[in-house]
């Protein structure tokens, strides 16, 4: 009898320090009963106080590691992360087509909470011509929404308009989270297919912890889709996640914390 566990691919950066990146998509898969694989195209060495330096896996193993895990076990849903070059890129796009993957998250990181420059600039051409078109939805914070388009998001109309530019070039859903905007946690997202904007109004949790977020909600939102449910549920089930693990409460380490991922797991041991 074959096992019906979904099934989530993450492709991502690794996180020493655990809340962010790898780490973070698949603590979050197992919280969501979700079986998670993963596919590294950078190593980081990083902690609660910052990104201190990175280094590239080479493109080669970056494909080997997709064959190796999509020639054995086909993905449900694909989270995309961490791509720090072209050529990284590139592969990714490649093996994509190739496998033709579906469900895909793309979470377009390009800088760090710290400040730090994760995706090279010449690289923003190469994610734009090569990859945004072959992924389900994207998932911009404000500053990589203007970033990706060049224009000004003042307020909630040009944040409607800024998505449904993207959305329509690529022919993609876009999720423009509001966690970098002063007035909330409110987040948008655009549904290509329809040109259905839906806001997702949520109180800003007041944390000095909230490292990984934008991979925690990406990675929530593949788990959603890989499960069957349908975009705008996927992220409606991935913001309360989130929302929930930012609540907890964790502090560890001393800067910017990461996000208490399993916050809904139940402790299986007994205190003595």
């Amino acid at each position: 009898m074959m096992n019906d566990r979904k099934k989530v691919l993450t492709i991502a950066g690794s996180d020493c320090s655990g809340g962010a990146g790898i780490q973070a998509d698949l603590k979050t898969m197992t919280a969501l009963g979700i079986y998670g694989m993963s596919v590294i195209t950078a190593v980081t060495v990083q902690n609660t106080k910052g990104v201190i330096s990175s280094a590239e896996v080479d493109k080669d193993i970056v494909k080997a590691q997709i064959d190796a895990v999509c020639s054995d076990i086909m993905p449900d849903a694909v989270k995309i992360g961490m791509l720090s070059s072209a050529e990284i890129i590139e592969a990714v796009s490649d093996k994509i087509k190739e496998y033709k993957l579906k469900n895909i998250v793309l979470d377009p990181v390009m800088i760090s909470t710290s400040g730090r420059n994760l995706l090279e600039p010449e690289a923003i051409d190469v994610l734009k011509e090569k990859l945004i078109g072959h992924v389900s939805v994207i998932t911009p914070n404000i500053p990589e929404a203007v970033a990706l388009t060049g224009l000004n998001i003042e307020d909630d109309i040009d944040r409607e308009k800024v998505a449904a530019v993207i959305g329509e070039k690529y022919g993609v859903c876009v999720l423009i989270k509001g966690g970098h905007s002063d007035n909330g946690a409110d987040d948008m997202l655009y549904e290509n297919k329809t040109g259905k904007i839906s806001w997702l109004r949520g109180e800003k949790v007041e944390t000095a912890n909230s490292h990984g977020t934008g991979c925690t909600l990406s990675t929530a939102i593949a788990c959603g889709l890989a499960d069957g449910k349908d975009m705008l549920r996927a992220v409606e089930s991935a913001k309360k996640y989130l929302h929930g693990a930012l609540a907890a409460g964790l502090d560890i380490g001393h800067g910017n914390g990461p996000v208490d991922h399993c916050y809904i797991i139940k402790n299986c041991f007994s205190s003595d």
